[in-house]
């Protein structure tokens, strides 16, 4: 029997493109492990999904995992677009690296999205998006001192 795990995400960006940031939280039995990370140029959606392959990457086992995002993107790609973006072979699909990342890291896994209205008092969501922004201001920080 698989591990039930939750992973809770967020991407952030500062300017759309511009320095982003991601934040999750991996949840097993009421254990919670947070992750964060960031880039100096990225976009929102590539943080969102960013999150969501960090996460994964952090599974030893097989789980059946669901992820809990306010990225409709992220959501509806797990749960609908992918296997039609595969057999087009991800022509005209913003994201192609990410999404092969992605697929790589969950094949081992049950993977189902839930959307979650962002910033409306969801405790998970709120600490990964403040993960987010900080990472965010972080590298923002950081490439200003050159």
């Amino acid at each position: 029997m698989k591990k039930q795990i939750t992973l809770y995400s967020d991407g952030s960006s500062l300017g759309n493109p511009g320095p982003g940031g991601y934040g999750g939280i991996l949840e097993y039995r009421g254990k919670r492990k947070e992750y964060s990370g960031a880039e100096p140029y990225t976009t929102n959606n590539r943080m969102e999904l960013r999150a969501v392959i960090e996460g994964l990457k952090l599974l030893k086992d097989p789980c059946m995992v669901e992820v809990v995002s306010d990225s409709s993107y992220v959501v509806k790609a797990i749960n609908e677009w992918l296997p039609n973006w595969i057999r087009k072979e991800f022509k005209k699909v913003k994201n192609p690296d990410l999404w092969k990342e992605y697929l790589e890291v969950a094949s081992p896994h049950d993977i189902k999205g839930k959307w979650v209205r962002g910033h409306n008092g969801h405790p998970e969501n709120e600490r990964c998006d403040t993960l987010a922004r900080e990472e965010a201001e972080k590298i923002k920080g950081s490439s200003n001192t050159k």
